[in-house]
């Protein structure tokens, strides 16, 4: 479920609902050796979140502001705390910083929870659960875990979870202690893609075959209504959903999460077209400002340049931190994976991705 960064009150007048927060951080935790848990005091009024949800830290480094958007890997329905799961990225400018640098009593300005890797949750649930999971893909879905364990006690949960190396599995202890604490209930299946002496699971990539081998079974002997979560790398999560079809799965009932998205550079006649400067008009918290596109530029982008204070995170079409309404005129979407089919025939576009076709465009920030 999107959040809806502005909004408006008619009793009490026109207002802006604050997007930004200042978090306390309560506690550090390594949880391997290039992966830190932060836990975050908790504000008042109370951080009202998902599981599966993330926050956007915004931070300035090296004199410039930097975004980044890391999965909260903490259940509000369990957790006294939130807390965010960073696994350190050979040549990241903001993870690196966050593991060498993040300590308790230091103060971090973030963006409130967004995200639609979030799922309904009832007593009476009967369902199986599947998790695939690759490397720092189990942060979303260790919250998710937990939610499920505490609020659906007819449910089981199935966990396919591939890491590097013995070392390198994030939350192992935790996930152990789940299992002992729920016997029967969470399943979980490790695979190691570079094991080391000793490891006696499966090995190698989590591929297709893998998928299929794991839940076949589970699906034909349980009967009940299944969801799936699925995180980590692209090609393990497109192998992952072409398995799950195969095996009969609803499209509907499978969910993923993206945390990269490798930018495709175009060379089409088509795309030369864009070569025009154009004005259109931004509706935010009830005002409207034109704001001139230079060619190349994307809606956010210009409006940042105009010094418009527009809701954004990731800038990759994949959180919908930047999401608006579509009111007249047309624009080209590089990117709308964040975007569901219903939204997209609703008229909302992702700012950070898209550029506008004429120059009627007229844009409004929810």
């Amino acid at each position: 479920m999107l959040f809806n960064l502005f909004k408006k009150n008619k009793d009490e007048g026109d207002h802006k609902e604050e997007a930004y927060l200042t978090l306390r951080i309560r506690e550090t935790v390594r949880e391997t050796p290039d992966t830190l848990t932060v836990y975050f005091e908790q504000p008042e009024p109370f951080l009202d979140y998902k599981p599966g949800q993330f926050l956007t830290l915004i931070l300035e480094l090296n004199g410039k502001q930097e975004r980044r958007s890391y999965s909260l890997s903490t259940s509000p329905f369990v957790d006294p705390f939130p807390g965010i799961t960073v696994k350190r990225l050979e040549g990241g400018l903001v993870s690196n910083h966050i593991n060498d640098q993040f300590f308790p009593g230091k103060r971090v300005t973030v963006m409130k929870p967004l995200g639609n890797f979030v799922s309904d949750y009832h007593s009476q649930n009967r369902r199986l659960y599947g998790m695939i999971a690759g490397g720092s893909g189990i942060t979303p879905i260790m919250g998710i875990i937990k939610t499920i364990l505490i609020n659906e006690p007819l449910s089981t949960v199935h966990l396919l979870y591939c890491s590097r190396s013995q070392d390198s599995i994030i939350f192992n202890e935790a996930i152990e202690a789940l299992q002992k604490s729920n016997p029967g209930r969470l399943q979980v299946s490790h695979q190691l893609s570079q094991p080391t002496d000793g490891w006696e699971g499966p090995c190698g990539r989590l591929d297709k075959g893998r998928v299929v081998g794991y839940f076949k079974n589970l699906l034909k002997e349980s009967g009940l209504e299944s969801r799936f979560f699925i995180c980590g790398p692209e090609g393990m999560m497109r192998s992952s959903q072409d398995a799950l079809i195969e095996l009969g799965v609803p499209r509907e009932a499978i969910r993923t999460e993206s945390f990269y998205l490798d930018k495709v550079e175009k060379n089409t006649d088509e795309e030369t077209q864009d070569l025009l400067s154009r004005s259109i008009t931004v509706e935010l918290e009830g005002s409207e400002h034109v704001v001139d596109v230079l060619p190349g530029k994307t809606i956010l982008e210009a409006g940042l340049e105009e010094g418009l204070d527009m809701p954004y995170s990731c800038q990759s079409g994949l959180c919908t931190a930047c999401r608006g309404r579509l009111i007249a005129g047309k624009v080209t979407m590089d990117e709308d994976a964040g975007l569901s089919e219903k939204e997209i025939a609703e008229g909302f576009i992702l700012c950070c991705s898209s550029k506008p076709a004429d120059s009627e465009v007229k844009v409004r920030i929810e």
